[in-house]
């Protein structure tokens, strides 16, 4: 897995300059970003055939990197559709798109959260403090997906608010997926 392509997936309103998918973005090897048309307005349809689209580009194997509404993206994606050269993913702080307490308006069209097995090797990373998924409903998605769940405590959602840099304990799960 060492050539595989690494596919960065953010959420709503993207990952800034200082969130960590940005940072692994310049320092992953073989590292590309979904862009999406509307990163504000989130449309299903229009950010699956963007994942679909950036994934038909990459010759050879890939390691999905998906956080928040990106984690919502890949559990629709892999029902849709299917590719033998996604190899894993690293699905991080996965917004509870079916909940109104946690999540704004403008991710309902991503419910109901797909609760299928996902058909690649997967750890989910969730905070105890999120703001936008319970721990236990993080597992359940988890557990659902046939994935390992990682908690590291309070770190809020996981991006650049939560001042992880780049990560390294992230790092650390990435390559644990590569091997």
């Amino acid at each position: 897995m060492k050539n595989a392509t690494h596919i960065i997936i953010p959420g709503l309103g993207d990952s800034g300059l200082k969130h960590w998918q940005s940072l692994w973005q310049h320092s992953l090897p073989n590292a590309v970003r979904v862009m999406q048309r509307d990163w504000e307005n989130p449309q299903l349809a229009d950010w699956l055939a963007a994942l679909d689209a950036t994934l038909q580009k990459v010759s050879g194997d890939c390691i999905l990197i998906a956080h928040s509404l990106g984690v919502a993206l890949v559990a629709h994606w892999a029902l849709k559709f299917h590719s033998s050269k996604v190899l894993a993913a690293l699905l991080v702080s996965p917004s509870d798109v079916d909940s109104p307490a946690h999540t704004p308006d403008s991710v309902r069209g991503f419910a109901p959260m797909p609760l299928a097995p996902l058909p690649f090797r997967s750890i989910v990373v969730a905070s105890s403090d999120d703001p936008f998924v319970t721990p236990a409903r993080a597992e359940q998605f988890a557990k659902a997906w046939g994935a390992e769940i990682v908690n590291i405590g309070p770190c809020g959602h996981i991006n650049a608010e939560s001042n992880l840099g780049d990560w390294p304990q992230g790092l650390a799960l990435l390559a644990g997926l590569s091997i």
